[in-house]
């Protein structure tokens, strides 16, 4: 079966430097079997599929797969599939807001800008769904959390549960430099086997309002293939758990920009907003590296 197919970085303007997504395009005759195999083939972080949806309210469904298992949300598989839905010519039912259908349930998204071209206008961005875990981690939590990331508990400003599905736990360090000193050779091989995902964050020195076009904060997400410690690149669901933290605890006021990636040579970039009701929303650009046909 041949299959047009494309692959996106996401969370970046610039091609080559977010987190990419393999995207195969009208997967409906596929069975779980070839998606997962094909997955496991192109080892990426995610490979997704969109098919047809199955629910009256949505426009289209995806199905999301790491190289040995499927998710039933990611974030961003979330944005680089709708981008690719839009750019065959999907056509949303509403307007500006795109309904998608996954593992997880409808997952609204919007076009963040005036347009849905490349430039900054054609940002899309996915509303963050509730955490399944949250509240403070005891000290001990805090202790043994840094240990496995090979940093001082002395210096951790404050640690939460910001789990909304993969299992996430976050530290809040002094300032993005001691975020950026992390070095991924003292990450314990063990995290996220022994214990949660770890996520950590700190504030640059400008201000976190708004007002300046750098990032506000620097995240980094660690977690362990085959025993190694890895870190991904730009993560969807750290940014929208960890944004949730961040505003509910007067830390950080959207919209902002926060980076990541920068330890393994990318420039990621997530934009943070609220709506009027409180609503906290995740976005980023995507660009489209590769564009073609794939036989599955």
């Amino acid at each position: 079966m041949t299959l047009p197919y494309r692959t996106v970085d996401v969370f970046t303007s610039q091609p080559y430097h977010g987190n990419p997504l393999a995207v195969v395009i009208g997967a409906d005759g596929l069975s779980t079997e070839q998606m997962q195999r094909f997955a496991n083939w192109m080892n990426l972080s995610e490979t997704t599929f969109l098919l047809d949806p199955t629910e009256s309210g949505a426009d289209y469904a995806v199905r999301i797969f790491t190289p040995s298992v499927e998710l039933p949300f990611a974030g961003h598989p979330t944005l680089g599939s709708c981008r690719v839905w839009l750019d065959t010519g999907g056509s949303p039912k509403q307007p500006g807001r795109i309904v998608q259908e996954c593992g997880a349930g409808l997952v609204p998204i919007i076009r963040d800008g005036t347009d849905d071209g490349p430039g900054p206008g054609g940002r899309l961005a996915f509303q963050a769904p509730p955490m399944i875990r949250s509240g403070p981690l005891s000290a001990d939590e805090i202790s043994r959390f840094a240990t496995q990331l090979g940093v001082d508990p002395a210096i951790v400003v404050d640690g939460a549960w910001v789990d909304n599905g993969p299992g996430w736990a976050a530290l809040l360090l002094p300032d993005a430099e001691a975020v950026l000193a992390i070095e991924l050779s003292a990450v314990d091989g063990k995290i996220g086997v022994v214990g949660p995902y770890l996520g950590v964050v700190g504030a640059y020195p400008h201000s976190v309002d708004g007002s300046s076009d750098a990032p506000a904060f620097e995240i980094r997400a660690f977690f362990s293939v085959n025993g190694s410690p890895a870190e991904d690149p730009v993560t969807g669901s750290l940014n929208a758990s960890v944004a949730q933290w961040l505003v509910a605890s007067d830390r950080a006021n959207p919209p902002y920009e926060v980076g990541q990636g920068q330890a393994l040579g990318r420039a990621g970039r997530v934009t943070i907003t609220a709506d009027d009701d409180g609503a906290i929303w995740v976005g980023g650009q995507v660009v489209t590296c590769i564009a073609g046909t794939v036989e599955l």
